[in-house]
């Protein structure tokens, strides 16, 4: 029988049980069962509710309005809090996953990260208005504790798709985990909604008549209450990975020898870099493009609610239309990377993100699409107490393609990584994939905060990603998608 019936016969297998024993993974050993790659995919639910809720639309703005006190001081500082987070990765994730490569098993590592999370997220729900409660150092403390252990976990979740999934189905796996974590978020921006932010807010019968729990909206704890949230769902949704998902098998190297070795990998794959030419022009592209889509992210809620004043009850409703066309980004994007390639889908998603950045900076609420003038004493479009002006829904409309994009790009970015990094080096060009993704993560901040303190202006300030945007898909034009060798 030759080697085409061979796997023909595979995948035939795998696809028709969910408990494959001979499925083979991307890297040549056995796949995990359905529920391995699942539970997988399942790590999103868990750990990306804490970017939608906390880094974007609930804590976010709540930390520059509220408890700093001045939107563009807030803002400033949330940029700084980002980048001090961002220099930590940078530093240390290119050795974790060579770590991750020389000891083997990646789920204690996970486990470890989610064990940092987990509390450091709960005590956000201290961080009280006007800097009573944690200072905020310590909230910086905090959010840079959790951004860094969030960013480590991923080197660890990502570098074992290739080992958890066939080759033909990294890109729908891929896509299923960021769907996976903007349904979860979703899920809790809604229950929120009904729970802590619409009682008292309207009349309807199905909403009750105060918050639950006795939360006190006047003390903001509507939005604080994302932290404890956050942290609980993370604890208990990371267990199906621990359980069910396969992990590499351990060389039994003491962690010590480990570090060291890795420490070694990482110099020798650093300096080798130029030989691995492809990958290393993807990852400088990668570099730039991420930069912007994270600070389309982190500045996103910032921005609206500063332009708009949007309070906690709309970034809600926002973050909720926003997730529920991110999760169909995340399907999106395994769609295009599985029918066009991973180039083609990074280059149809950023490019989609910068057009979209366009539209939405061009709406604000006495101008729409940079040319026409709006009223803003124009009357409300109906009663509702939320998004009541035609810009407000416009700009909705415009950053919905922005979140389909965004998240199909995130799809598209690991698995192109996937596919063209040497398998035998899988873990360690993981770790150097965080370090293209954050080893810049201040320059997006100051950008933002320099043309806003240039011009003077939210509005120019958030135009301004649209650099990062450029550069990065221009790069990704001088990229082949085709695997490397390793080189030893």
């Amino acid at each position: 029988m030759d080697v085409i019936e061979k796997l023909a016969e595979v995948r035939e297998a795998f696809e028709n049980d969910p408990h494959p024993p001979h499925g083979l993974s991307a890297t040549g050993d056995a796949a995990a069962d359905g529920k391995g790659q699942w539970s997988w995919a399942l790590f999103e639910w868990a750990r990306n509710p804490y970017v939608i809720l906390i880094t974007i639309y609930i804590f976010s703005p709540y930390f520059s309005n509220v408890v700093v006190g001045d939107p563009v001081r807030g803002q400033a500082i949330w940029g700084h809090i980002n980048g001090i987070a961002g220099f930590f990765i940078a530093a240390l994730g290119p050795v974790l996953g060579a770590i991750a490569d020389t000891g083997g098993k990646r789920k204690p590592w996970i486990a470890f990260f989610v064990a940092i999370m987990v509390p450091a997220t709960f005590a956000l729900w201290w961080a009280l208005p006007g800097g009573q409660g944690l200072s905020i150092l310590a909230i910086a403390a905090l959010v840079v504790a959790v951004s860094v252990a969030f960013e480590f976990s991923a080197v660890f979740h990502n570098s074992m798709l290739p080992a958890v999934a066939p080759h033909e189905r990294i890109g729908f796996l891929s896509g299923l985990g960021l769907a996976l974590g903007n349904a979860g978020a979703l899920l809790i921006l809604c229950f929120m909604l009904w729970a802590f932010m619409l009682p008292g807010m309207v009349g309807w019968s199905f909403i009750p008549a105060k918050a639950l729990f006795g939360i006190d909206v006047n003390a903001f704890e509507n939005s604080r209450i994302a932290g404890p949230i956050c942290a609980i769902w993370m604890a208990l949704f990371t267990l199906p990975l621990l359980l069910w998902t396969p992990d590499v098998k351990g060389e039994g190297v003491p962690v010590a020898v480990a570090i060291r070795r890795g420490l070694r990998t990482v110099v020798k794959t650093v300096l080798k870099l130029r030989q691995y030419r492809n990958v290393a022009a993807y990852l400088i592209a990668r570099m730039f493009y991420n930069d912007g889509k994270t600070a389309v992210l982190v500045f996103g809620g910032v921005y609206a609610a500063g332009v708009f004043h949007w309070n906690a009850l709309t970034l809600t409703i926002y973050g909720i239309v926003l997730s529920i066309f991110a999760v169909g980004g995340g399907i999106f994007g395994g769609w295009l990377d599985d029918r066009f390639g991973s180039k083609r889908a990074i280059i149809i998603s950023i490019g989609g993100t910068a057009l979209g950045v366009v539209l939405a900076v061009s709406i604000t609420p006495t101008e729409l699409f940079f040319f026409w003038p709006h009223d803003p004493a124009t009357p409300p479009l109906w009663s509702l107490p939320f998004f009541r002006t035609l810009p407000e829904l416009l700009y909705l409309m415009v950053v919905l393609l922005i979140a389909i994009c965004i998240t199909a790009a995130y799809a598209n970015s690991r698995t192109m990584l996937a596919r063209i990094a040497p398998v035998t080096k899988m873990s360690e060009f993981f770790g150097i994939y965080a370090l293209s993704g954050t080893a810049t993560a201040f320059l997006g901040p100051t950008l933002v905060g320099f043309a806003t303190d240039f011009f003077e202006s939210q509005r120019a300030g958030f135009a301004s990603v649209l650099v990062l945007l450029v550069l990065g898909l221009i790069g990704m034009f001088f990229v082949r998608e085709e695997r490397a060798e390793a080189i030893d």
